[in-house]
């Protein structure tokens, strides 16, 4: 399993290291959601694990989606502006967030029906499914921020960062 990296805090005026504040928080995830099948067989459910599935649902209900369109409305194309040749990993990368997302609405109704008390486990294939999705995702979706650190000018970062924050409405 991979090791955890510490968090780090970034802040709007560097959209690029809020991108990666992103995906660290989807591994930090997903690395739950692989141990919670095996958790669940052996204690069942308790608060910690409740309170474990509402951060997860609230992340990817919420915040995953965002995270998203950040990508597809800001750093995409402001690429794609600079550096043309990434259009076909766009591509690829934004027919993947249909899959995530829709891998995530199944693994969330069964995270809602455990909140609930309908259900005692979750599909160990659908989480399987759904962590495989993001590290395959991630994997070619981060070397485009790189290329992001070293091709997109500082003022066009300072606005992307500034729709990101607005779409969140934080001021």
């Amino acid at each position: 399993m991979e090791q955890l990296q510490p968090q780090t805090f970034a802040s709007w005026n560097e959209p690029i290291e809020m991108l990666y504040a992103c995906h660290s928080k989807v591994k930090r995830f997903c690395q739950q959601l692989q141990i919670l099948p095996d958790y669940l067989e052996k204690n069942g459910i308790n608060q910690a694990v409740k309170n474990d599935v509402q951060q997860i649902l609230n992340y990817f209900n919420f915040s995953a989606p965002l995270h998203h369109d950040d990508e597809e409305k800001d750093f995409f194309p402001a690429l794609i502006k600079r550096l043309p040749d990434v259009q076909s990993a766009v591509d690829k990368l934004e027919a993947q967030h249909i899959d995530l997302h829709q891998n995530w609405d199944s693994l969330s109704e069964q995270l809602t029906a455990l909140l609930a008390g309908e259900r005692e486990t979750i599909n160990r294939d659908l989480v399987a499914r759904f962590v495989v999705g993001y590290e395959q995702h991630i994997a070619i979706e981060e070397p485009l921020f790189e290329l992001g650190r070293e091709h997109l000018e500082q003022e066009n970062l300072q606005a992307m960062g500034k729709m990101m924050s607005n779409r969140r409405k934080v001021k």
